[in-house]
């Protein structure tokens, strides 16, 4: 267990007002770099392969490459949060499309699956479920989404369509969430560095709905010099429901305490989704969220993201006990099941 830490400073300290009237977390691509990224997906689609029977070999991006494996050390050791802005979306049918983020994404790291189909390109749209129901996960409803991590290093979201009304994302530092919880309750600290059983909703090698984590997984987790979060608050109460834990009125209020700091206006950054963009996340890092969002239904105007979560090929140390995410191991991703 981690005892209580002095605050956390360096450049993943930050809040939304920081970013707010900058662009600099904004990466326009290059035509140079469309280009390329066009030329790969071609020859790819020419060669009869699908989106994750390729490697990056088969993807060159002499340009585009280099710059990608560069935002890393911002994700991992930086602000932890970029934009790409500009991919022409329309210009691709869906096979295409996936071909061309998979390809992007071999830069970034492995990209792991996300369910027990063994998808790796999760497809974010109104399938009509409802958030608020156990079990259901946040991408099929078109519900807000609280402040939370995903189950790997990375996430990215490339939006393909963009909402009839609402769907901003919402992005926090965990950091600053954590300095400021130090800060105002440190009797919260404990508790959220022990940790709490997660349910896996089905992303466990069993299957089952209402599998959760064999160990505890603390929601601030400090190793090898670096504090990482892992935090849903969605996923803690079911599994204490389901496990029959009762939880404590303090271990409540720390957990609570989480997801309202990352709503603080002061201490959030909003940002807009426009067809071309690709947000790319640090798990360990940032926490996200999503307003709740309308389809415009009579127009065709419906929001859709598609969804990849990547293991860095030099992610940073992860103690065992936070990084066996999904009962599957350290850094373990999705158990497919045949």
């Amino acid at each position: 267990m981690m005892t209580a830490l002095p605050s956390i400073t360096g450049p993943s300290v930050w809040c939304g007002q920081d970013h707010a009237d900058s662009t600099a977390w904004i990466r326009p691509f290059r035509d140079n770099e469309l280009a390329e990224l066009d030329t790969a997906t071609a020859a790819i689609k020419a060669r009869g392969l699908g989106p994750f029977d390729f490697g990056r070999a088969d993807f060159p991006l002499p340009n585009l490459g280099p710059a990608l494996t560069a935002l890393l050390t911002e994700l991992e050791g930086g602000r932890g949060f970029t934009l790409l802005r500009g991919l022409p979306v329309s210009a691709y049918d869906e096979t295409e499309l996936d071909i061309l983020y998979a390809g992007l994404s071999t830069y970034l790291g492995r990209v792991i699956t996300q369910n027990s189909r063994g998808d790796r390109i999760g497809r974010v749209a109104d399938h009509g479920t409802d958030y608020g129901t156990r079990n259901v996960r946040g991408h099929t409803s078109n519900g807000a989404i609280a402040p939370h991590c995903d189950s790997s290093d990375l996430v990215g979201l490339l939006c393909v369509q963009s909402a009839g009304e609402g769907g901003e994302s919402k992005v926090a530092s965990a950091m600053t969430v954590y300095n400021t919880i130090l800060a105002e309750h440190p009797e919260y600290v404990a508790a959220l560095t022990r940790g709490f059983h997660i349910n896996l909703a089905g992303k466990g090698p069993t299957g089952e709905l209402n599998e959760c984590s064999q160990q505890r997984i603390p929601i601030f987790s400090y190793y090898a010099g670096k504090l990482s979060c892992r935090y849903n608050r969605k996923q803690i109460l079911d599994a204490a429901q389901i496990l029959n834990e009762a939880l404590s009125d303090l271990e409540k209020a720390a957990i609570d305490a989480v997801g309202d700091v990352a709503m603080r206006d002061n201490v959030r950054l909003d940002m807009d989704f426009r067809p071309g963009d690709i947000q790319l996340l640090n798990n360990h890092c940032i926490l996200h969220a999503r307003n709740a969002f309308q389809d415009e239904h009579a127009g065709g105007r419906r929001r859709r993201l598609l969804r990849i979560w990547i293991n860095m090929e030099t992610g940073r140390a992860l103690a065992p006990e936070f990084a066996d995410r999904l009962n599957t191991g350290p850094r373990g991703e999705v158990h497919v099941r045949t």
